[in-house]
């Protein structure tokens, strides 16, 4: 079975387990780099190099995923040769800010369909790398698609609108740049984890961040949201406040206004990106806000379809992002079929 390459998390494990070897076994300059971010205090180090990880050069990022690989009993070299194999990934900069960044790995031919990802982390943490070495990185490309991973600023330097901003822009980027990257502009479908559904979801009926970014609706050609729950944000905060209400506050503020203006279902009446699919696991709160978005959007006339699939809470939430790509899971059939039609149009 693939291992997963998520870099907050497998960072964190290979720093945080306690194990001097462990860190022995990066290199000096990698090692002084992640104690310049987080400190020596072992006990700190594994929220710190989650929430810090896009801090980290990218050379850091990815020998400490080889070095956990390889701690784990995975085959030394494995995951560079397969990098080698699929072409190299490239960082991209959509902005000056150090998160306006994306890393891309070209398509099979020319002008190839772009998957743009974007990440989870309750709009304060998550970064683009954990999407290398996933299943769906492998599927994507063999099924010869160009692929790209988005960071953005986060959660409390950033606020949810300079997020939605960030991920227009991304967009445009590709978009601009479609010809030189190899690339085809009209081909474009976003695809968002739980935050990350959330803002795909946002730009995709809220006109107002692609025109920031000089682009229009029709400019994507479509929305796949994962396992988000703040589509409805007022709703959304009253069901969580146990569990995720200071993370919701922190993102969404307190004003009724703001919270409704943030939330996508608010804004379906359109116009909206041309189709959605939104998929959520076994979460109440996932499912009825999913079908809410999903009703108002067809209710506008855009073409949306909503699924639920098998798997109970934060568990299913993790692995719907974990295992899509793999064969045998139930939302990578439903992804693909999203997917050539959208990009068939």
């Amino acid at each position: 079975m693939r291992k997963y390459w998520i870099a907050g998390a497998a960072t964190a494990s290979l720093i945080a387990i306690g194990s001097a070897q462990a860190q022995q076994r990066l290199p000096r300059e990698c090692r002084q780099e992640v104690m310049k971010l987080c400190g020596t205090d072992r006990s700190e180090m594994r929220s710190c190099v989650k929430d810090k990880a896009a801090q980290l050069s990218e050379t850091c990022r990815s020998t400490i995923s080889q070095r956990l690989q390889e701690a784990r009993g995975g085959e030394p070299g494995k995951r560079a040769e397969s990098t080698a194999e699929r072409g190299a990934r490239r960082e991209l900069a959509y902005g000056s800010d150090p998160l306006q960044k994306a890393d891309f790995w070209a398509g099979k031919t020319r002008n190839a369909p772009l998957v743009l990802f974007v990440h989870g982390g309750g709009w304060k943490r998550g970064d683009k790398n954990m999407m290398v070495g996933s299943a769906k990185l492998s599927h994507w490309q063999d099924l010869g698609y160009a692929v790209a991973s988005a960071n953005y600023r986060l959660v409390p330097d950033a606020t949810v609108e300079e997020q939605a901003a960030d991920i227009a822009a991304a967009t445009a980027y590709f978009h601009q740049n479609a010809r030189k990257l190899g690339i085809d502009a009209n081909r474009i479908v976003l695809i968002g984890h739980s935050a990350g559904a959330h803002l795909v979801s946002f730009v995709g009926t809220d006109p107002q961040w692609f025109a920031g970014a000089g682009l229009g609706m029709a400019d994507v050609a479509g929305i796949v949201a994962l396992d988000g729950a703040g589509y409805d944000v007022p709703d959304q905060m009253g069901e969580n406040a146990r569990l995720m209400g200071k993370t919701y506050e922190q993102a969404f503020g307190t004003d009724p206004a703001r919270q409704k203006a943030l939330s996508p279902t608010f804004h379906t009446a359109g116009p909206n990106a041309p189709s959605f699919l939104i998929l959520h696991v076994e979460r109440d709160d996932a499912e009825r806000q999913s079908k809410a978005l999903n009703a108002g959007l067809v209710a506008a006339g855009t073409d949306s379809r909503v699924t639920g699939i098998k798997g109970r809470g934060l568990k299913g939430h993790g692995e719907i992002n974990k295992k899509l790509g793999e064969p045998d899971y139930p939302a990578t059939p439903l992804v693909d079929e999203f997917l050539k039609k959208a990009f068939a149009q």
